[in-house]
């Protein structure tokens, strides 16, 4: 059949399924939450037409791309038959690389999610044009068979990247006083979510999503990180003992602003990316808060609890875990003395990650896919605002359940431990030590243990928020 006449029926099954999506995130956003029109009051009935186009306009410009110049360029040959098999198809896992999979998607997802908020949807709504157009995408936009772990990636996955890009970008444009001008803050802007600024500079939207005063803190790092003690396993190619990497992380919506309130999905949320000589992206996480309540216990605690939605993805040069996940804890800030504070989160829950092994015998499409429980403790005591100490310790179990591949379990551990000096205004010295653990057992290749411990200092520049303590007293 002639590529023109692939068009239109693509484009019938993409205003379907786009639209199938739209109706789910309606029918979600009128069960228990508050509805569009008051949580967001940017997004008085918008127009479903824009952001399905975009969707749908991106998407085929991605498919052309990859078709010129990626290098599977014969899954992108989409057909009327490719498209007709896909509609029929069972869903299963497929075995692109691990960086596509688990690191594009999620972002090919935050971009459609990017253009729906940026036309004036609410979260909910925004979710469900992500689900469908991650759906439009493996019926219509590969010629392989549809993959669950790509619909996880991208429309949930990219739900959660999307939202934390979305308000960071917002919270670039809002924030006057950073010492940007207006162009260098839409130029930045841009950068984070180029959805949204696509969006701005193509239809005059300057409109700016309210942070409501979110209490926020944030930093940036650029320093050297060394191996203190490894045992890569597997991972005997290219290894590097040293690395230099530059790391950027957000709090947004920290517990205890008076008259601050969580009525809207990532009204609380925390975001992290570092990257690194040795392994580019060495992680980007994020989670925030969809369903929660705030809570008081005495004059000195503050703090919120509910559902959260995450994406982690975390490469160090042994190994790469990535989860998109639900889960159940709290964020708070315990005032322990006139000048000592805590801040911290608590979460369990449940997740679908993918896992294996870098830089080993096999190659990028050997990993594995399972149901995933996990953890998180991350805590952050203050003092006096000149010296902090964070703590986190994350555990991913990947089991063999939904696992589609070879059906083996792993258990990951990293544990992180950095104290900062600010020794002038918003200028810190950090000294980091972070730790990863990796057991691995296989049906086919046995039991295996990854483990690294390097040790690292940083140049730290603070937000103008400093450490990010709230006092309410």
């Amino acid at each position: 059949m002639p590529p023109a006449s692939r068009l239109p029926r693509a484009v019938r099954i993409g205003a379907w399924v786009l639209a199938f999506g739209v109706s789910n995130a309606w029918a979600i956003d009128h069960v228990g939450v508050e509805p569009a029109a008051s949580a967001d009051a940017e997004a008085s009935q918008p127009s479903l037409l824009l952001p399905a186009l975009e969707i749908m306009g991106f998407q085929v410009l991605l498919n052309r791309y990859n078709r010129v110049f990626g290098e599977q360029r014969r899954d992108y040959d989409v057909t009327a038959d490719s498209i007709r098999r896909n509609l029929r198809s069972s869903w299963g896992t497929d075995k692109d690389p691990f960086e596509t999979n688990q690191l594009g998607h999620p972002y090919q997802g935050a971009m459609y999610h990017g253009f729906a908020r940026s036309a004036g949807f609410d979260y909910w709504h925004s979710l469900g044009l992500d689900f469908g157009g991650s759906a439009l995408w493996e019926i219509a936009g590969e010629n392989t068979h549809p993959s669950r772990n790509d619909q996880v990636a991208s429309g949930i996955g990219g739900s959660f990247l999307g939202e934390a890009l979305f308000r960071m970008s917002s919270l670039v444009l809002e924030k006057e006083g950073a010492g940007l001008s207006p162009f260098w803050r839409e130029v930045a802007a841009t950068a984070i979510d180029p959805a949204a600024g696509f969006n701005r500079l193509a239809f005059a939207r300057r409109s700016i999503f309210s942070s409501r005063d979110a209490a926020y803190y944030s930093r940036l790092q650029f320093g050297y990180s060394g191996s203190v003690q490894r045992d890569p396993g597997l991972s005997t190619r290219g290894v590097q003992r040293n690395e230099a990497q530059l790391d950027f992380a957000l709090d947004y919506g920290l517990p205890g602003a008076p008259g601050y309130e969580y009525r809207r999905p990532f009204d609380y949320f925390s975001f992290q990316a570092t990257g690194s000589s040795a392994s580019k992206i060495e992680n980007v996480m994020t989670r925030g808060l969809l369903v929660g309540r705030s809570y008081a216990v005495g004059n000195d605690y503050r703090g919120v609890w509910g559902l959260y939605g995450s994406y982690d993805y975390i490469a160090p040069q042994t190994y790469r875990v990535s989860s998109t996940a639900l889960s159940l804890g709290s964020t708070a800030q315990w005032w322990l003395g006139p000048t000592l504070s805590l801040q911290g989160t608590a979460l369990a829950g449940l997740g679908y990650a993918a896992v294996g092994t870098t830089r080993g015998p096999v190659g990028e499409r050997a990993y594995n896919y399972g149901v995933a429980p996990q953890a998180l403790l991350a805590l952050r005591f203050t003092n006096d605002d000149k010296t902090s100490l964070d703590l986190a310790l994350r555990e991913y179990f990947v089991s063999n359940v939904a696992s589609g591949t070879s059906g083996g379990r792993d258990n990951i551990i990293r544990g992180e431990a950095s104290f900062t000096w600010r020794f002038a205004r918003l200028r810190a010295l950090t000294f980091k030590l972070i730790g990863n653990r990796r057991d691995a057992r296989f049906t086919s290749l046995g039991s295996t243990r990854q483990t690294q411990v390097t040790a690292g200092i940083f140049y730290t520049l603070l937000g103008q928020d400093r450490f990010g303590v709230v006092d309410w007293r």
